[in-house]
């Protein structure tokens, strides 16, 4: 039920404000001063508060200045006419409305719902931005391994400030819920965030996506577009791949982070954007710029700080953590009790190789959750999906009812590749579906004895 609180130094006034609010089914409260609305303020936290401009003391502007911010309740001024000019002022300065003595029924309960539905959204808006502190701290960041430890150590420095960032690393190791977490984690947290994968717009569309553009630009441009750094104003904008973007659109990226401003397309009129700019990506811009595919400006204005994401194959240690965690979330989502992994199915995918990364490992454990009826994973529920990829003339051999053992399975694979590929070691790699510097480690760490290896022989 609403809460209303109604503030007015004449008691008749209070009595028939709160007797036509409580034939509505509101919860209504009044209070004979600003002092005492306050304190009562304090104890009910109202969604409207309904205030008399003109009161000995604490008059109404003075009251709608000293309710807390966080979350304000709607403050509608009640004024006579000769005063409407300060009620205006009240509602410049934060006063949601003002209604006119004598006061009209109708329009009083109209501007009171009205009121009510803007509170209700802005505690909806602090609680959904409290969610996404909390679903995004830095703390919350799974990484025991070194490499992720030094990561986290420089994401929790850099956040508060305004610094241009370059996140480094492979597809799939998490690079958007890193500067997710260093966006919530900054000042800009209740400002937009917003997201574009440069490699995904056609360069013909780039332009107009970041920086809109005005009615008339070109053909189809009948309205006004506002772009992304028009709309992120304040905010946190992620250019993700921008490796792969275009000479001339770097120069344009360049053009805003030196002079803070854009212009639409087809307009005149310079817009001056206050955007923090986070990139990432999984190219070497080192061998890039020496191939003159990406400018050297840019360069070095994109990585003020440079955050590197390790493989999951360099951070094994982490698995455990990781699978744990997507346990938890697929067993909400599908509604299941899965309550653990056995250790042989663990230690499977703690050795793999992951060439997707923790993306791949997401999508393994969320398939094992959703199949899974027993109430634990197996190495039965994912050997199928960490060797997906192999010729199935392969796996020439059946499943014995007491199961696999996945390490003596990886070793039989390894050897039937290696003989099937005639003991060339890259061929036998390629049949396996993975490098050939993954597939030499993986020969050495079984031990395997008698394999002859060789190189494929080039013309």
């Amino acid at each position: 039920m609403p809460v209303i609180l109604v503030v007015d130094d004449e008691p008749l006034q209070r009595d028939i404000l709160k007797t036509i609010l409580d034939s509505e089914g509101y919860e209504t409260y009044t209070a004979s001063s600003g002092k005492e609305a306050l304190t009562t303020a304090e104890k009910v936290y109202p969604e409207v508060i309904l205030t008399d401009l003109k009161m000995e003391g604490m008059d109404g502007i003075e009251l709608l200045e000293a309710i807390p911010k966080e979350p304000k309740p709607s403050i509608i001024i009640i004024t006579a006419h000769g005063t409407i000019s300060s009620a205006v002022e009240a509602v410049k300065k934060g006063a949601f409305d003002y209604l006119t003595k004598p006061i009209d029924k109708d329009t009083l309960l109209l501007t009171v719902r009205r009121g009510i539905e803007r509170a209700s959204l802005l505690k909806e808006n602090i609680h959904l931005q409290k969610e996404l502190f909390d679903r995004f701290k830095i703390e919350g960041i799974i990484g025991k391994s070194a490499k992720m430890q030094k990561a986290i150590e420089i994401m929790k420095k850099v956040a508060p400030s305004t610094a241009t960032v370059l996140i480094r690393g492979e597809s799939g190791t998490g690079k958007e819920l890193v500067v997710k977490a260093i966006h919530y984690n900054s000042p800009r947290r209740t400002k937009p965030f917003t997201a574009l994968n440069c490699a995904a717009i056609p360069e013909n569309l780039f332009e107009s996506e970041l920086f809109g553009y005005e009615p008339g630009a070109f053909t189809g441009a009948i309205s006004r577009k506002e772009g992304l750094f028009k709309i992120t104003n304040g905010g946190t904008l992620f250019l993700d791949e921008i490796g792969d973007l275009s000479l001339h659109m770097q120069s344009k990226i360049l053009r805003v982070l030196q002079d803070k401003e854009i212009r639409r397309i087809g307009g005149k009129e310079a817009i001056k954007v206050d955007v923090r700019i986070i990139a990432a990506t999984n190219k070497d811009l080192e061998k890039e710029l020496s191939r003159g595919n990406f400018r050297e400006d840019l360069y070095y204005r994109l990585k003020v700080v440079t955050i590197m994401l390790p493989p999951l194959r360099e951070r094994s240690e982490d698995i455990p953590e990781l699978v744990e965690f997507f346990i938890n979330k697929y067993n909400r989502e599908f509604g299941k009790r899965i309550k653990n992994i056995e250790p042989a199915a663990l230690k499977a995918l703690t050795e793999y190789h992951w060439p997707g990364n923790i993306r791949q490992l997401e999508t393994v454990i969320e398939r094992a959750i959703l199949m899974n009826d027993k109430g634990i994973i197996t190495p039965v529920d994912i050997h199928g999906e960490l060797w997906a990829g192999l010729p199935i003339s392969i796996f020439d051999f059946d499943i014995p009812d007491e199961g696999i053992n996945f390490e003596n399975l990886e070793k039989e694979l390894i050897t039937r590749a290696m003989a099937k590929a005639g003991g060339v070691a890259t061929k036998a790699a390629r049949l396996l579906g993975i490098s050939y510097k993954t597939f030499l480690y993986r020969i050495e760490k079984f031990n395997i004895e008698g394999s002859p290896i060789k190189k494929e022989k080039t013309e």
